[in-house]
């Protein structure tokens, strides 16, 4: 089988994308002792946290918008613009984050909330975003760079994650929630490895599963992020157009059009994110008719059985599968999974102007 070839695997995946994912929670240790030795500035009040990242760097906050969701007293909102809303101010709290540095989004956005005077922790490899830190006196937490940024989604998200509870925001002890996590991302990665055979590999055998179709991922509740993560991983890593939706939303609108263009729905293979701990009664019922509508009209309908106890651990298992299947349908479809020269190409011509 093409993907239990591990010599065609180092051929294909040459700046090693599947040995930088299955680093996830060696990351996850490191970032630990990097947060407990940054220094950051003592915040006494914040209304409103904002987030201000792209790629990687945005999903790493829809994660903790999710996570915390019931959980912190003030919002979160993910900016993925140049600019900031009009309502942000003295007590907002800006976590600027760009695993490069070089953002030019974040980097403009990081300017207004300079601007306005808002908190700000600035979270980077190093770049123009740590010498902007440094230029104003603003907290900078330096993550190790090397990585391409969506291979980096360990250090950035529970960088976040410990930062708000460096500074006193987040009351909850997420210690034994981080300690789950890193058991069952390390077990995860052990057993989907690319030197596990496919008949024992659940990644694997979902890229064949996928592979020659084009994946709708479908996400609700706390995992609407994965299901965006899962979209862009098979447009960055696959090479592959993919989209997603969120239940029950889709349900008001999406599911006209598999109930009636069957030409079209027999080329995609649909993802349904499934947990029967924290499923209401509405929810299982939703997603058992989404099933049952999807297995008569699409190519395939995968339901992938979320791992975990707790909230955290079950986000990350999700994202860690999804990043391990992507990877695998690049391989299979002969694709360097590192690679994305239109994105280099568009920030070669944004740089003209």
């Amino acid at each position: 089988m093409m993907l239990d070839d591990l010599e065609l695997i180092s051929k294909i995946d040459k700046s090693n994308m599947l040995d930088a994912i299955a680093r996830f929670p060696e990351q996850i240790k490191e970032t630990i002792d990097i947060v407990n030795s940054a220094e950051l500035k003592d915040f006494f009040k914040i209304d409103n946290i904002i987030i201000s990242g792209m790629g990687g760097s945005a999903i790493s906050g829809d994660i903790v918008k999710y996570l915390f969701r019931d959980r912190l007293d003030v919002p979160i909102f993910v900016n993925r613009e140049y600019d900031l809303p009009k309502w942000v101010d003295k007590d907002t709290l800006v976590l600027s984050q760009s695993y490069s540095g070089n953002t030019e989004e974040t980097l403009s956005a990081f300017k207004y909330a300079s601007q306005k005077k808002c908190k700000i922790i600035g979270i980077s490899s190093g770049g123009k975003l740590h010498e902007y830190c440094e230029k104003r006196g603003v907290s900078h937490i330096k993550i190790p760079s090397g990585f391409q940024p969506r291979a980096a989604t360990a250090y950035l998200l529970f960088t976040l994650i410990l930062a708000l509870k460096k500074i006193g925001l987040l009351k909850d002890v997420i210690d034994l929630e981080i300690k789950e996590t890193i058991e069952l991302t390390t077990d995860f990665r052990d057993k989907n490895s690319k030197t596990v055979s496919e008949k024992d590999n659940l990644s694997k055998q979902m890229a064949n599963k996928i592979f020659n179709t084009i994946p709708q991922v479908y996400g609700w509740g706390i995992y609407t992020p994965i299901a965006k993560r899962w979209c862009n991983q098979f447009n960055e890593n696959s090479k592959v157009i993919a989209g997603y939706d969120v239940v029950p939303e889709c349900n008001h609108n999406d599911i006209v059009g598999w109930s009636q263009d069957p030409e079209m729905s027999k080329k995609f293979t649909c993802i349904l994110f499934r947990d029967d701990k924290i499923e209401s009664v509405y929810m299982s019922r939703r997603l058992d008719f989404m099933k049952d509508l999807l297995e008569g009209v699409a190519a395939n309908v995968i339901e992938v059985q979320v791992k975990g106890r707790k909230t955290l651990a079950k986000m990350t298992y999700a994202m860690c599968l999804g990043d391990f299947v992507s990877c695998y349908l690049a391989v299979l479809r002969k694709i360097d999974p590192s690679l994305i020269d239109v994105i280099v190409e568009l920030k070669r011509v944004l740089a003209e102007i």
